[in-house]
C-alpha cells in the first residue's frame, strides 16, 4: 500500500498550487470588495482570461476525455486538482468541461451542444430541482406532454447552478405520469430562446442560482437527450458523477483557514502571552488538524474506487458528509479563534463560513448522505470495515 504521490500527481498538484497563488489568491481582496457590493466576484471576462491562461499549460478540460480535447485527468489527479483550488475563494475553475451527461447526445446534439460547451462557447445549466422535489427527485412535477411532433413543457425547477447564465438547459421532465421515475421522466435540451425564463435567487453565500420557469415552452422531438422515459437514470448518473470532488475542494479551504489559525495564535498575545500557549486554543487547533487529515483520505479514498472502476456511491456519500460536518466545524472554530475580527468582512473567514455551509445541502444533504449510508449497510450493500474489510 504505498500513499505517495507519483511524480505526475505530484507536478500537476504543484503547477496548480503556483497558479492558484500566483493568479488567483492577488484578486482575493478585489473579489471581497466586489461581492460586499452585491457584485459577481469575477466577470466572465476575467474568468474567461484565466481559463485561457491556464490553458496556455495544458489545464483545459480536466476531466473532459482526450478524444474532446481535453486532458482526460484520473478522479484522484481531479481530486487532488480541486484541494488545490478551494485554497482561494475567488470563484474560478478551468474551461473545457462539459456535464457528463451531454455525452450521451447524439452526434447532431454534441454538434449544437456538446462540443461548442467544451469549448466555451454555450453555457448550460441542470435542471431537476423544484419546489416540491428537492431530495426527493422522483417527486418531480414539471410535464411533457407530446403535440404533434412536438413536446409542451410546464413546471418551475428551483435552485439551478448557473441557470442565470446558461443559453440551454438539461431539464427533466414526467412525460408518462403512470411510470413516474420508473420510464416516464425525460430529459430534454431546451435553449433558452424557446421561451424559457430564469429569476436569480438571493442567498446567504455568493452561490447564485436560479428559478426556471417553464410556460408551454414548445420543443421538438428532436431535443431529447438519451431516450425517451430514461431521463430518470440520466439525473442519477449526473448527481453520482463526482461527490467527491466537492469535499476535495473543501480541503483547500480547510488547509488555509487552519493555516491562518495557526499564524494568528503565534502572533495574538492576550495577558502576556500568544494565544497559542492556552490549551484551549491548542485543542481547537489539534482537532481541526485530524479532522483535515480523515478527510483527505476519506477523498482519495473514493476517488481511487472511481478510478478501479469501483462502485464508489458509498464512500462518496460517506466523504461528502463527513467533509461538509467538519469543514464546517473547522471554519467556525478558526473564526472563534481570530474573535471579533474573524467576524468582520475585513478577513475573508466569514466568507468561508457561508460558503462551506453549502456543503451540506446541495448535491445531497447531510440527511441524504446518512440515508443511502445506513441503507448500503442495513441491506448488506456496504460492509462494516469497506473495500478493506
Amino acid at each position: 500500500m504505498d500513499f505517495s504521490l507519483s511524480t505526475e500527481e505530484r507536478e500537476v498538484r504543484d503547477w496548480v498550487r503556483t497558479f492558484v497563488q500566483r493568479e488567483l489568491m492577488p484578486l482575493e481582496q478585489e473579489v471581497l470588495r466586489r461581492e460586499r457590493r452585491g457584485e459577481p466576484g469575477l466577470t466572465s471576462d476575467e474568468l474567461t482570461a484565466l481559463q485561457l491562461k491556464a490553458k496556455e499549460s495544458g489545464f483545459w478540460g480536466v476531466q473532459t476525455p482526450e478524444e474532446y480535447g481535453g486532458m482526460g485527468l484520473s478522479a484522484i489527479m481531479t481530486a487532488l486538482l480541486e484541494a488545490e483550488l478551494g485554497r482561494t475563494f475567488v470563484p474560478f475553475r478551468f474551461g473545457g468541461a462539459a456535464d457528463n451527461i451531454l455525452f450521451h447526445a447524439n452526434e447532431e446534439q454534441k454538434q449544437r451542444y456538446l462540443l461548442p460547451t467544451i469549448s466555451g462557447e454555450r453555457k448550460s445549466c441542470f435542471a431537476i430541482t423544484e419546489p416540491g422535489a428537492g431530495s426527493d427527485a422522483k417527486n418531480i412535477r414539471t410535464s411533457a406532454r407530446r403535440d404533434g411532433a412536438d413536446w409542451i413543457i410546464n413546471g418551475e425547477k428551483t435552485f439551478i447552478t448557473g441557470g442565470n447564465e446558461a443559453d440551454f438547459v438539461m431539464v427533466f421532465a414526467v412525460t408518462d405520469p403512470e411510470k413516474g421515475a420508473n420510464g416516464g421522466v425525460t430529459c430534454f435540451l431546451v435553449d433558452r430562446d424557446m421561451g424559457w425564463k430564469s429569476e436569480p435567487i438571493d442567498t446567504m453565500g455568493e452561490w447564485g442560482p436560479a428559478a426556471l420557469v417553464f410556460d408551454n415552452v414548445r420543443v421538438p422531438e428532436s431535443q431529447i437527450l438519451g431516450e425517451e422515459g430514461q431521463g430518470f437514470a440520466l439525473a442519477m448518473q449526473w448527481i453520482g458523477r463526482g461527490r467527491y470532488l466537492l469535499p476535495a475542494r473543501a480541503i483547500g479551504s480547510c488547509e488555509r483557514l487552519i493555516s491562518m489559525a495557526i499564524e494568528h495564535a503565534n502572533t495574538r498575545e492576550t495577558f502576556g502571552a500568544p494565544i497559542a500557549t492556552r490549551q484551549a486554543i491548542q485543542w481547537m487547533i489539534a482537532d481541526s488538524g485530524v479532522e483535515l487529515e480523515a478527510l483527505r483520505w476519506l477523498v482519495l479514498h473514493a476517488a481511487w474506487q472511481v478510478d478501479s472502476g469501483m462502485d464508489s456511491r458509498h464512500a462518496q456519500s460517506i466523504a461528502k458528509l463527513y467533509g461538509g460536518q467538519k469543514a464546517n466545524e473547522i471554519v467556525d472554530r478558526v473564526l472563534q479563534i481570530h474573535g471579533g475580527m474573524g467576524y468582520t468582512r475585513e478577513l475573508p473567514i466569514e466568507r468561508w463560513y457561508r460558503e462551506l455551509r453549502l456543503l451540506r445541502i446541495y448535491e445531497g444533504t447531510d440527511e441524504i448522505q446518512r440515508r443511502t449510508i445506513a441503507r448500503n449497510l442495513l441491506k448488506g450493500h456496504a460492509k462494516v470495515g469497506g473495500s478493506l474489510g
